[in-house]
């Protein structure tokens, strides 16, 4: 391990640019998903759309902000601990929260029916099966971690700017298919059982422990940072990642829906697709 601060090379500060952008978009996606919903609420004033999907969609992206906004994120820049703190609200706590705001049933809903039959066929196309399959999700979300943190990626990906913004985007768009394959409340097609749903999670919870242990006994780590830093980074990361994934597992079971049953019992019933459902309701 480097005795000096990761990534001085990349001692840029966070600017007035990298402090407004991100505002911007985080607004810009706060104002999308309401005009959404009060598009459903004006479209069917008695069905309307669940005000504590929207109350979940500003949790995540007031966890988003926190993450990636002054005071934590120039905090990030110079010490591992706050990268890490930023990786937890980016990767696992924000994901939960904006995969429990149904945003894509939110969508199906708002479109007219034409484009969400559009929506509904994607869902269901080849490409979007294989990504939301939960062995993917889980290389995406937790077993990159290992190749980051043991590798000289992260060290180069935290010593540029753009590479820098990669890696958030790398947490935030992987940790949201982990949560949404796992827990989501939206549509998913073929989406295995609860069983197979719960595997993968404790393969995740045993992966983010066993990186974290390594990580803390300077085993394989290629951390450009002071020891006291990688180990509060790992320990962030044991402890924060348990809780994540405990409140992940928390949401598989409120979400969870029992399979119909035949009349013999002995097969599920066939059921319509919860996408073309909401698609044919337009």
């Amino acid at each position: 391990m480097d005795p000096h601060p990761h990534h001085e090379s990349a001692a840029l500060g966070v600017g007035l640019g990298e402090t407004v952008v991100p505002a911007v978009v985080l607004l810009a996606c706060a104002g999308l998903y309401l005009h959404l919903a009060g598009r459903v609420r004006r479209r069917n004033p008695v069905q309307g759309w669940n005000r504590w999907r929207t109350a979940s969609f500003a949790v995540g992206l007031l966890l988003l902000a926190v993450a990636l906004l002054p005071p934590l994120a120039p905090f990030a820049h110079t010490d591992f601990r706050g990268h890490m703190t930023q990786h937890l609200l980016i990767g696992m706590y924000a994901p939960l929260a904006l995969v429990l705001a149904a945003p894509v049933t939110l969508v199906l809903r708002a479109l007219p029916a034409p484009r969400a039959r559009q929506l509904t066929a994607l869902l269901h196309s080849v490409p979007v099966r294989v990504l939301t399959h939960p062995a993917v999700a889980f290389l995406l979300s937790t077993a990159s971690l290992a190749v980051l943190y043991f590798t000289p990626l992260y060290h180069l990906a935290a010593g540029d700017p753009v590479g820098h913004w990669l890696l958030h985007t790398h947490f935030l768009l992987s940790g949201c298919l982990f949560a949404y394959v796992i827990a989501g409340p939206d549509p998913a097609p073929r989406r295995p059982g609860v069983r197979t749903r719960l595997v993968y999670l404790g393969l995740a919870i045993a992966t983010h422990a066993v990186i974290s242990q390594l990580m803390y006994g300077g085993f394989w780590v290629d951390i450009h940072a002071p020891i006291p830093q990688v180990q509060g980074g790992a320990q962030l990361m044991y402890y924060g990642g348990d809780i994540a994934e405990l409140l992940l597992a928390a949401a598989l079971v409120a979400t969870w829906r029992p399979e119909r049953r035949s009349r013999s019992g002995d097969t599920p019933a066939p059921q319509r697709s919860h996408v073309v459902s909401i698609s044919d309701r337009q």
